[in-house]
């Protein structure tokens, strides 16, 4: 059983405004005041774990020991099938040292083509972890199923959504209204869970 949130304000363990933005928005219902560890100039700690929970956890753990404060990090990126599961924890990375999801996109698309697989299917998976400072942690991760397309669609959402069709849908994130993506996005799956374990009464 989770523990209930019961403070009022937390830190979002992120230097990524968007990201922060977006928490923000999921949170605000539920009366929480996020402030980011940008804002809070706290350091980012290197993620050096296998999985994205182990990395979610480990900056949860680095800004609520640093801030004194309930502590929330996302850990989130794409795994392809027919490049057994890459880039996935390294999704960010694989774009490249200036993070250019155009680069990032060709190399996917032109190393699946070496691989010689013909299967497209890929998830995008987003593990949420909330962590207390006296220790106390929850983890929870969602996906959301589809394929890679190519080339490109549309230029909505950010990072590989415009190669993503999600299973069930003819268009891909990078085409969809951003509302539509995020109520069935990985995020939002995760959030669902955290939400009904550790918010709603």
């Amino acid at each position: 059983m989770a523990r209930r949130l019961t403070e009022k304000k937390i830190v979002v363990a992120s230097h990524n405004a968007g990201k922060v933005r977006e928490i923000n928005d999921l949170l605000r219902p539920f009366g929480l005041e996020a402030v980011s560890a940008g804002e809070l100039n706290l350091p980012e700690p290197d993620e050096t774990e296998d999985s994205f929970i182990g990395n979610a956890l480990l900056k949860a753990r680095a800004a609520a020991t640093a801030s004194g404060l309930p502590a929330l990090s996302d850990d989130s990126g794409l795994a392809v099938d027919a490049l057994d599961g890459a880039p996935g924890i390294h999704s960010a990375r694989y774009a490249g040292p200036d993070r250019d999801f155009g680069f990032g996109m060709k190399r996917l698309n032109r190393e699946m083509t070496e691989s010689g697989r013909t299967e497209r299917s890929a998830r995008f998976i987003c593990a949420l972890a909330l962590v207390w400072p006296d220790g106390d942690e929850a983890a929870f991760e969602g996906r959301v199923e589809g394929e890679i397309v190519w080339p490109p669609r549309g230029s909505s959402g950010f990072g590989y959504d415009p190669v993503f069709q999600p299973v069930g849908h003819t268009i891909t994130f990078g085409e969809m209204n951003p509302d539509a993506k995020h109520a069935m996005s990985h995020r939002a799956d995760a959030f669902r869970q955290l939400i009904a374990a550790c918010l709603k009464d």
